[in-house]
């Protein structure tokens, strides 16, 4: 694979969503915080081999609801149930090896080290103390796969801190892909990116739904519409909308009015700040 591509090409195809069952069924979860209701009653599916968007506008509990998928933070009441294994209640740590990765917003790689030398550490967390310490020759099958599927294979022996940013949180994902995930969560991974980062991003997001769930919280509407299989609606802690297709979502007036309403006032509100700029500096 040429380094201008991240992934092969996958179109514009959509998943049957009725095909497929359900690898994360989220029933009746709530949490507080000091009396805060930050979230109340939500039920949401994300079926196998699917990418779902989790949108909403800012404090709707998106971040919320994945730190309770990842076992950051612990419900107040409600179930996760991942590949039928009860979530709630379980550590972090036991979680990823039940097969859920997650990223952040803020790319958490080690820039000192290599590229490689970075996967290559993501790709040994579930190895055995006695094969960590056994001399290697070579480069691991998954960490090549990485390199490879990332397009950052020209990249291997650079230190991460020189990276780009697009290409940080590429890195992060190739290391999340070593652990062989079955469900990947991705918060806000086109942040900041470009229009043609943005769109190698999603090339890679489809194509690692090949082989996993990927649910991926974001405010990007169009990459939203690109990209997405399915949607849920998050706003003030409930869901809007749940399991919706893109055009659902973009027809339901209520998640206009609310989300991309909402989003276009703020366009507005900021185009309307710059023009009284101009004229009072004129």
């Amino acid at each position: 694979m040429s380094s201008d591509t991240i992934a092969p090409e996958v179109g514009d195809e959509r998943r049957d969503p009725t095909a497929p069952w359900p690898i994360l069924r989220i029933r009746g979860l709530g949490v507080s915080f000091g009396g805060f209701q930050a979230l109340t009653d939500v039920d949401f599916d994300a079926r196998k081999g699917e990418v779902h968007f989790l949108i909403g506008p800012n404090g709707a509990g998106k971040t919320t609801l994945v730190d309770i998928i990842t076992g950051l933070t612990r419900p107040t009441t409600g179930s996760v149930l991942f590949d039928d294994v009860e979530l709630v209640g379980h550590k972090e740590h036991r979680i990823v090896h039940l097969g859920v990765g997650r990223s952040f917003q803020a790319a958490t790689v080690f820039e000192a080290l290599s590229v490689e030398e970075n996967l290559d550490i993501a790709a040994s967390f579930r190895l055995p103390l006695r094969r960590l310490l056994r001399q290697r020759r070579g480069t691991r099958p998954e960490v090549a796969e990485a390199l490879e599927v990332t397009g950052l294979a020209p990249y291997a022996d650079r230190p991460a801190g020189a990276l780009a940013h697009g290409q940080k949180q590429w890195l992060e994902i190739g290391m999340l892909l070593t652990q062989k995930p079955r469900l990947l969560l991705l918060d806000e991974p086109v942040a900041g990116m470009s229009p043609d980062e943005r769109t190698r991003t999603g090339e890679l997001v489809r194509y690692v739904a090949r082989d996993c769930t990927v649910l991926v919280v974001e405010h990007d509407m169009d990459f939203m519409r690109r990209f997405a299989d399915r949607v849920t609606v998050l706003h003030e802690g409930k869901v809007l909308k749940a399991d919706a297709t893109v055009a659902e979502v973009q027809a339901d007036p209520v998640v206009q009015e609310v989300y991309i309403g909402r989003a276009k006032d703020d366009r507005n509100s900021v185009s309307r700040g710059a023009a009284g700029d101009e004229e009072e500096q004129a």
